[in-house]
């Protein structure tokens, strides 16, 4: 079982940056897939980023390409979003998932475990 707590989240104005940091309670973290997910109200659940278990290959949605960056320090048991240029349709709850020997998959089926996600709100 993993436990995921992501934490970060706020308020910021439209050009604006935040850092999103999600922690793992997994045995051997580095085994894990990590992606990054959001939520805004009325709207389904979509992929925003994610990073392989090996940490070598990211993959991002491409409403977020260039303005985020997902990373990950495995001696934290940690992975990290950096968002910078936010804009207002950046608003939504984010989620972080984890899922044993992740490729890169941008599917939310795909991931085992979630934590109970930041809110992000984006004024313009």
């Amino acid at each position: 079982q993993v436990q995921l707590v992501e934490s970060g989240g706020g308020l910021v104005q439209a050009g604006g940056s935040l850092r999103l940091s999600c922690a793992a309670s997994a045995r051997i973290f580095s085994n894990y897939g990590m992606g990054w997910f959001r939520q805004a109200p009325g709207k389904e659940r979509e992929f925003v980023a994610t990073i392989t278990w090996r940490g070598g290959s990211t993959y991002y949605a491409d409403s977020v390409k260039g303005r985020f960056t997902i990373s990950r320090d495995n001696a934290k048991n940690t992975v990290y979003l950096q968002m910078n240029s936010l804009k207002p349709e950046d608003t939504a709850v984010y989620y972080c998932a984890a899922v044993l020997y992740g490729s890169g998959s941008r599917l939310a089926a795909h991931y085992d475990y979630w934590g109970q996600g930041t809110q992000v709100a984006v004024s313009s």
